[in-house]
């Protein structure tokens, strides 16, 4: 079979299917009904307000003490190992 009469072949059976009077729905869909049947869904708001969360912000002097005095820490502790005194 050439790939033009398998192209018009799924063509035919989109168009039969597209066709149909009655239309199954699909397996999520019946699920969903059946669930819903017994215990339907509460009102949902179509664009729910954002959930608001509590930002802390740090002064931008704080980070800048913070990585300097590392730095600080780490440069003494590496002379500190080296250190001899003379006597």
């Amino acid at each position: 079979m050439s790939e033009r009469d398998d192209f018009e072949q799924r063509e035919y059976d989109l168009r039969w299917a597209d066709g149909a009077a009655h239309k199954e729905p699909s397996a999520r869909a019946r699920m969903l009904a059946a669930r819903w049947r017994h215990n339907p869904p509460g009102p949902v708001p179509f664009r729910p307000e954002p959930a608001r969360r509590a930002h802390r912000h740090r002064p931008a002097w704080l980070s800048a003490v913070l990585v300097l005095g590392g730095m600080a820490a780490l440069i003494v502790l590496l002379g500190y190992g080296g250190f001899r005194p003379p006597f």
